[in-house]
């Protein structure tokens, strides 16, 4: 008579970003035994509420997936958690959940920010910066002597600017001051209506003025701003030329709160906005930080943050090296899932 083969345990991590939010449970060995995605989940966007039961599906659907025993521990990595009090927010109100507290998260869960999947996806190195450009702008950075350096990431009333939606909502701007006259011409004054199947600025402009379209969807600009740019548009070209100054000040100033501006440190970069390998960005970005950090050097993350939440959950298991080789294997490429 055949035994049923033990159950072992697993290990689920999650990273949610602003666009998309994956989920994969693995065993000690680093094997993938289940993963999931599901749209965005960060708080900023969608609520508290609405974030955590997507998290708490996603984790579900895995675990059920995986049917290899309970779950040891779970690392949930999330967009959106900047301040103490909403990453406290966020793990109280997974806790509050009954299926959560009772079948995943009573094996020990770490609530984060998603920055700290990007930097693990990147590199392993003890002293290290990660800058995450994709519908907003974020910068983290750790050092070997256990020092941290986070940012509130709010938007203009922290201080910040960047990502899809900023350069989006620049954009719109420029094109309404061409077409009124108030500021010099741009192809954006076309490309940006052409994008909403309209017009005119003024009928985006008013678009979104009565909500027809979302505000959200300024994100999607982004390509027709490196577009403009790539075509030699000179006010695109300066808004690109912003983006790159704001990731940049972003990196030099981390690494000087760390002292490590005379290290060789990696400036870990990732994000959809980083994805689209705009040549004049990328190039703008290395001059800056050439000029402010000349010891650091950029890494240009091309695998999916969901394996830097993996390696950090097994490496808090106490996983091997060849565990974390074969998670590195499995989690290197993006899956075609469905969203």
């Amino acid at each position: 008579m055949n035994e049923s083969p033990k159950r072992r345990g697993i290990i689920v991590a999650v990273d949610g970003g602003g666009s998309k939010t994956d989920a994969v449970a693995l065993d000690e060995t680093g094997a993938v035994l289940a993963r999931a995605r599901r749209p965005g989940t960060s708080p900023h966007m969608i609520g508290l509420a609405a974030s955590v039961a997507v998290v708490n599906e996603l984790v579900e659907e895995v675990t059920r997936a995986a049917n290899d025993g309970p779950v040891l521990r779970a690392h949930l990595y999330v967009s959106g958690l900047d301040l103490p009090v909403e990453i406290a927010d966020f793990e109280r109100a997974i806790r509050r959940l009954p299926w959560a507290n009772e079948l995943w998260a009573a094996g020990g869960i770490v609530v984060d920010n998603d920055l700290f999947a990007l930097l693990r996806a990147g590199t392993n190195e003890k002293d290290a910066v990660a800058v995450i450009c994709g519908t907003g702008i974020n910068c983290v950075g750790v050092g070997a002597d256990g020092r941290t350096v986070r940012y509130a990431s709010l938007g203009m009333i922290s201080g910040d600017w960047g990502g899809g939606f900023a350069l989006g909502e620049s954009g719109l701007w420029h094109a309404a001051r061409a077409e009124d006259g108030r500021g010099p011409e741009t192809i954006l004054r076309r490309e940006i209506p052409r994008a909403y199947g309209l017009e005119t600025v003024s009928e985006v402009t008013e678009a979104l003025h009565f909500k027809r379209v979302t505000r959200a969807s300024l994100a999607d600009l982004s390509p027709v701003v490196f577009g403009a740019s790539a075509g030699g548009d000179l006010v695109a070209g300066s808004i690109v030329d912003h983006q790159a100054e704001e990731i940049v000040t972003l990196a030099a100033t981390t690494l000087r709160r760390l002292d490590l501006l005379e290290r060789a440190v990696p400036v870990v970069l990732g994000g959809g906005v980083i994805a689209a390998r705009d040549a004049r960005l990328t190039e703008e970005m290395r001059r800056g930080l050439d000029a402010q950090a000349p010891h650091a050097h950029l890494e240009l993350v091309s695998s999916p943050p969901i394996l830097g939440a993996a390696l950090l959950a097994l490496e808090a298991q106490g996983a091997s090296s060849g565990a974390l080789a074969a998670a590195q294997i499995e989690l290197s490429v993006e899956p075609a899932l469905a969203g």
